[in-house]
């Protein structure tokens, strides 16, 4: 029988790059031959009331929730520490995090009644799109559970050690795996769900991730000249 040590070894310094590396060659392959199936098939024409209020709850609390994951957990420590204690730090990421996940899970709950208690979007929903969102739903919940648990563990240590391991998966240190091995339940299905989703996401919906990133170009591309066919000059003809 394989020890703790072996599992938690495969849990978290193997299986994360087995995830990242599905999640990019699967998106690839995706791209490359199945480029029309590449969006989140809205069922906006069903049903638009319920689907307004939650996806904007959702998607507003979660691109909140992303972003504070990227910067609390792979911010550099001097980019950091001169405004903030790890105590201090870990008690933004409780209160941001907290805020927008609540947001982003009434959101989702929002959406999967709607998704489930209407017969016509239910029939229009395949099987993939429900446990897609219940997955995000435990992930979220999973996030929610992990701010009490925090707050018994104010003195940012516990924190740090989740800080350390993120950024060793990173920079391709397989080793802060054994950071892993202290760490609540909690915390260990929040890692190692969310590195699940990774996995599948080639292979749902949640392929459109890419094209929420890659719409950020928006915002850095030179603006485009239109002009209205009211303001074309005119040009004077002969009679």
């Amino acid at each position: 029988m394989l020890s703790a040590d072996y599992v938690n070894t495969f849990l978290f310094g193997i299986y994360p790059y087995l995830c990242l590396a599905v999640l990019l060659i699967g998106s690839l392959i995706r791209f490359d031959r199945e480029p029309y199936t590449w969006k989140s098939d809205s069922s906006q024409m069903l049903r638009k009331g319920q689907l307004r209020l939650g996806s904007n709850l959702f998607h507003y609390g979660v691109i909140i929730v992303i972003l504070g994951h990227f910067v609390g957990f792979l911010a550099p420590h001097w980019a950091v520490d001169w405004a903030l204690t790890p105590a201090g730090h870990q008690l933004v990421a409780m209160v941001v995090g907290g805020i927008a996940g609540l947001l982003a899970i009434i959101g989702l709950t929002i959406l999967l009644h709607r998704r489930l208690a209407d017969p016509r979007i239910r029939l229009n929903s395949r099987k993939w799109d429900i446990a897609v969102a219940l997955l995000l739903w435990l992930q979220l919940a999973l996030g929610l559970l992990t701010v009490p648990l925090s707050a018994f563990h104010m003195d940012g240590a516990l924190f740090e050690t989740l800080t350390t391991y993120v950024k060793g998966i990173v920079t391709l240190n397989g080793s802060t795996s054994s950071l892993m091995m202290g760490v609540p339940l909690v915390y260990k299905l929040h890692v190692l769900l969310g590195f699940t989703i990774f996995l599948i996401s080639p292979f749902t919906r949640m392929i459109h991730i890419w094209s929420g990133a890659g719409a950020l170009a928006y915002l850095v591309r030179p603006y485009q000249i239109v002009r209205s066919p009211r303001t074309r000059a005119r040009v004077p003809v002969r009679s």
